[in-house]
């Protein structure tokens, strides 16, 4: 069985059939990008793509929560926006992995809603709000927008 991301060269790995990220070491840790390609990205491939770069940085205990905010993330740009292209940014860094979910759609503004309990969605950005130790919204390219990154931090529990 091959893994969700496999290694195939010193900055690049194969995510799934046709995905691809790219990693770089720094000062400031570890940064990986993965792009997916133009359709829409199922969050089933973005999340496990997002659990093996964490494992594969020794960060198990993250794993979880960043496979469902990603999740939840990817659900909202298929669900609200027409964006074909989606960008996962991860930076890993003293056991703490930033994760952003970059769309290429400057027209809704994202936010956290209370929804009805007979309500089936709605509550991702809440869920984001809760179990992330910082989140936001980022958009691109000042007052002209291009596009919006929702990004979200996870700290590993035995970090200072």
């Amino acid at each position: 069985m091959v893994s969700t991301a496999q290694r195939i060269g010193p900055t690049t790995h194969r995510v799934g059939r046709h995905r691809h990220a790219r990693s770089r070491q720094s000062r400031r840790g570890r940064r990986t990008r993965i792009r997916l390609p133009p359709q829409r990205p199922r969050p089933r491939v973005c999340r496990d793509a997002i659990a093996a770069l964490l494992h594969a940085n020794d960060l198990h205990d993250l794993a979880d929560t960043a496979k469902l905010l990603v999740s939840e993330a990817v659900t909202n740009v298929n669900r609200h926006t027409d964006t074909q292209l989606i960008h996962i940014d991860t930076l890993v860094r003293d056991r703490i992995a930033t994760i952003a979910v970059r769309d290429g759609s400057p027209e809704r503004h994202p936010y956290p809603r209370d929804a009805a309990p007979d309500e089936e969605g709605g509550r991702g950005l809440l869920l984001m709000r809760e179990l992330a130790y910082a989140w936001g919204v980022t958009w691109e390219n000042g007052l002209h927008p291009t596009g919006k990154h929702i990004w979200f931090e996870l700290r590993d529990p035995a970090s200072p």
